[in-house]
This record gives C-alpha cells, sequence and structure tokens, in this order.
C-alpha cells in the first residue's frame, strides 16, 4: 500500500473542505468591518451572508454532471482556480454588490468541493481506508472554519481588515490547485471513459499488491448498477435525508457559526477583537468536538446522539432568548458561555450524523444522485436562515427569534422519534432491503 500517495490525496482532496468551512466563516468577522466601509440594511447583510449558499445551491446542482464530463481532478482544480479569483474580487470589491456577486462565485465552488472532494477520496481510497480519509474531509470543514476565526482575529488589528481576511482564502486554494495538478485522476472515473490503462496504472500505484484486473471488474459492474433509474420506494429515504438537513440547519447552527459575533456585539460587548476572541474559542470547541461525534457514533448509536444534541441545543437557545430579554450584567457572559455549549451539542451529534444517515439510508446504486439533492437541500435551507437571521433579530429581536429555534429544535425531536431509523450496527445491504 502506498501511502505516501493516499496522504497527498486525503491532504490535498482535504484542503476542498478547509476552503469550504473558510469562505463560509469568514464573513462572521468580516460583518463587523463591512458596514463601516459600506452602508447595508438588515436585508442586504443577510444577502451578503447567505450568497454562499445561493450559489452553492448552483454548484451542487451541476456538480456530479460536471465530475462525470471532466473527471474528478479537473473539476477541483477549476474550483480552485474560481476559489483564488473569488477571494480576490472579494478582497478589492467597491460596493456590497460586487461583494455579493463574489461570494456568490464562492459558493458555487463550495458546492461543488461539498460533492467532488469526499467523491475523489472515496473512489481514490482502498476500501479498508475509505472511512478515515472521507471523514478527515469532515474534518477539515470544522479546521476551516476554525482557522477563518482565526484569520478575522489577527486581521482585526490590520487597517485593511476585512479585505485581509478574505484574501488570506487565496493562500489554501493556490495549495490546493498545484497539489491537485500533480495527482491521478481515479480508476473508476478512467474505467467510465474507457482509459483502461490509466486506470490500472492508478490502482497498481496506490496498492501494487491488488489484483488489477477484479478491481476493474468490480468497478465496471457497479457502474452498470449507476445506470438504473429512481425507484419509487426511494421516496421514504428521501424524506429522511431531507428531512434531517432541515434538522440540522434550522435549529440554527448557521445563526451562531456567521452571526456570533454580531450577537454578542448586541448584547454589549463593545470591542470587535473581543467578540472575535470569543468567536475563536467556539470555532476550537467546534473542530474539537467533532472527535468525540467520530467516537461515540458507533458506540451509543445516531439516534441516542441525535436526542442529547438537540436537548442540549434547545437548552442554550432558551438562554440565549433569556439573554436578550433580561437586562441584568451577567447575561451577555452567559450568552458566549451557551453559544459554546450550542455548539458542543451540535458538533457532536447533528454535525456529523446528519451527513453519516444520508450516506447509509440510499441504496449504492442510487447514492451518488441522492446525495448530490440532499446537499442541494442543505444549501437551500442555509440560504434561507442566513438571509433572514438578520431581517429577524431586526423586525422580532433576539428573544423571539431564538424562540422559534426553540420551537423548531422541539419538532425536530418528534422528527427524529417517528421517522428516522436506527442505523447503529445494522449492514447497509439490511438498510436497502428495508426500502426495497
Amino acid at each position: 500500500m502506498n501511502y505516501l500517495l493516499l496522504l497527498l490525496c486525503t491532504i490535498c482532496a482535504s484542503l476542498g473542505g478547509l476552503l469550504a468551512g473558510y469562505d463560509t466563516g469568514v464573513i462572521s468577522g468580516a460583518l463587523l468591518y463591512i458596514n463601516q466601509s459600506f452602508e447595508i440594511n438588515s436585508f442586504l447583510t443577510g444577502l451578503l451572508v447567505g450568497s454562499v449558499s445561493l450559489g452553492a445551491i448552483f454548484g451542487a446542482v451541476i456538480n456530479g454532471y460536471l465530475a462525470d464530463l471532466l473527471g474528478r481532478k479537473k473539476i477541483i482544480i477549476i474550483v480552485a482556480i474560481l476559489f483564488i479569483l473569488s477571494s480576490i474580487i472579494c478582497s478589492v470589491a467597491q460596493n456590497p454588490i460586487q461583494l455579493i456577486i463574489a461570494r456568490f462565485l464562492l459558493g458555487i465552488g463550495v458546492g461543488v468541493v461539498a460533492f467532488a472532494c469526499p467523491l475523489y477520496l472515496s473512489e481514490i481510497a482502498p476500501k479498508e481506508k475509505r472511512g478515515q480519509m472521507v471523514s478527515f474531509y469532515q474534518l477539515a470543514i470544522t479546521f476551516g472554519i476554525l482557522f477563518s476565526y482565526l484569520a478575522n482575529y489577527f486581521c482585526s488589528f490590520s487597517a485593511l481588515n476585512w479585505r485581509a481576511m478574505f484574501f488570506i482564502g487565496v493562500i489554501p486554494a493556490i495549495v490546493l490547485l498545484l497539489g491537485m495538478l500533480f495527482l491521478k485522476d481515479t480508476a473508476r472515473w478512467y474505467v467510465m471513459k474507457g482509459k483502461m490503462d490509466e486506470a490500472k496504472d492508478i490502482l497498481t500505484k496506490i496498492n501494487p499488491s491488488c489484483d488489477v484486473d477484479n478491481e476493474i471488474e468490480e468497478i465496471s459492474k457497479t457502474l452498470v448498477k449507476d445506470n438504473k433509474k429512481f425507484n419509487k420506494k426511494l421516496f421514504m429515504p428521501f424524506i429522511i435525508g431531507v428531512g434531517i438537513m432541515f434538522v440540522q440547519i434550522v435549529t440554527g447552527i448557521n445563526a451562531i457559526i456567521y452571526y456570533a459575533p454580531v450577537i454578542f456585539k448586541n448584547l454589549g460587548f463593545s470591542s470587535n477583537e473581543q467578540v472575535l476572541l470569543f468567536t475563536i474559542f467556539i470555532g476550537v470547541i467546534n473542530f474539537l468536538m467533532t472527535f468525540v461525534a467520530i467516537a461515540f457514533v458507533d458506540k451509543i448509536g445516531r439516534k441516542p446522539l441525535l436526542y442529547i444534541g438537540l436537548l442540549g441545543m434547545m437548552t442554550s437557545l432558551i438562554v440565549l432568548s433569556l439573554a436578550h430579554s433580561l437586562d441584568f450584567w451577567y447575561m451577555k457572559y452567559l450568552a458566549v458561555i451557551f453559544c459554546a455549549t450550542f455548539i458542543i451539542f451540535f458538533s457532536m451529534s447533528l454535525g456529523p450524523v446528519a451527513l453519516l444517515l444520508n450516506s447509509e439510508i440510499f441504496p449504492l446504486e442510487y447514492r451518488a444522485r441522492a446525495m448530490s439533492i440532499v446537499i442541494v437541500s442543505n444549501y437551500l435551507f442555509n440560504f434561507i436562515v442566513t438571509s433572514l437571521f438578520p431581517v429577524a433579530l431586526e423586525k422580532l429581536g433576539g428573544s423571539y427569534t431564538f424562540l422559534i429555534f426553540v420551537f423548531i429544535c422541539i419538532i425536530s425531536l418528534i422528527f427524529i422519534y417517528y421517522v428516522v431509523p436506527e442505523t447503529k450496527g445494522v449492514s447497509l445491504e439490511k438498510i436497502s432491503e428495508k426500502w426495497m
């Protein structure tokens, strides 16, 4: 086994996850300073934050087609170039409209890498290493968010502040571009295109001792399965898949991730540097608690983790609602603590479990197309929450806005109890048989 090659593939492809996390998280700190450069109302603020999610919807729609047409490697290279150009445009934008358009282009890149990078990793990896390599991508997203918070804090001391925050995104994009230029595409894509010599070459490089002809035969059988049409009995998996994405997003995670500095400023913290330091604390927790989920998801089970996570998130949201309605000096500090608590419970449950469930509930021959549709729904919910949250804060106030999230948590608990199956210890074949 060529572990060095596998490590290089994992690091390079996971940079797509880091970029997705960075370009979604960086806006949280940049907003504090963009408002000093441009006059933007709550609607434009929501559109500025949500434009990445809107672009990601478009990227998620076209990603499967482009990945098959151009190849996994080429589409990642193209997206890396898009990240570089869009980050530069963001950093030199002269008005809010230019910034929104540039962030929309970044969103297209986010939507494409959300599919193309895990797909590349899952196809390049030997079956015994697949879980670890794909999980590394999810971990890279949380690290990208943490990286954006760190960049926001250190750039806050610069006269360029928000422009520097956006420009830093160019660095990992360049590394992604250069790394992918030196890597091969996947054997599965080469077989799809009838390039058997290239497929044998990459399989041999990854594992010189493997039976190359047998591997190619297995890939060819899978490709035949991929031509099947959707079965009407997939209705229930789609309800569960889209429903769990609704639960993941609309319970308030992006309100915390994107707007934490705004929330802290509204509660009475006056220093931009202070609130950005608080967000670093939240980012560290988000990153570290992902390891907890990875450790316990196969021991405790999916549904118990979801129950624990939602109950903890709901408690945190109630405290955040009270912090906006009670005029005590210590409430703003409680808000910081319970923003962190919210992240703890989300990161150990809904964060990774929602994606894991979606990778389990769909039969193999429908999985790629089904996941593409689910990703579109994820970014659609993301856009709705991120664009409406600042409007809700202005019109309803923080107290009622967070109570809406509490109500959605209650509905989510009912949905998970009655609709979502427990997949712990159940083979993918048995799960498929349930629907078919």
